[in-house]
């Protein structure tokens, strides 16, 4: 993930708290472990960790991670089965054009793009 600079206008925290929402919903327990929100809403970066049960015989694993950035949401790593941009699309209603799947090769556009 980019380091990325960005100002948090009205319609960035409008995003950051719908994807803050959809984010949690992947948290709650598993048959083998718990699935953990981590929710910053100081750097708008939303994840999901999976932490296996004891004995750990598998290291954690980020789950879902979304970060809201200039007006659009930049999904970093999905791998659920049920995709975090289906959820946005059609619970919180955030036009395509607005989301970024990172984790499939899509970019930001360049003029929103920090330092790397």
């Amino acid at each position: 993930m980019a380091t990325v600079e960005f100002s948090k206008t009205g319609i960035t925290m409008q995003l950051a708290a719908m994807t803050r929402v959809e984010v949690n919903r992947y948290a709650g327990n598993t048959f083998d472990g718990r699935l953990v929100a981590c929710l910053d809403d100081d750097h708008l970066v939303y994840a999901v960790i999976a932490i296996p049960d004891y004995p750990r015989n598998d290291p954690l694993e980020v789950v879902v991670m979304a970060q809201v950035v200039d007006e659009k949401i930049v999904i970093v790593e999905d791998r659920t089965d049920k995709p975090l941009y289906k959820a946005l699309l059609v619970n919180a209603k955030i036009p395509r054009a607005q989301i970024i799947l990172e984790y499939a090769g899509e970019q930001l556009p360049e003029q929103t793009k920090g330092n790397e």
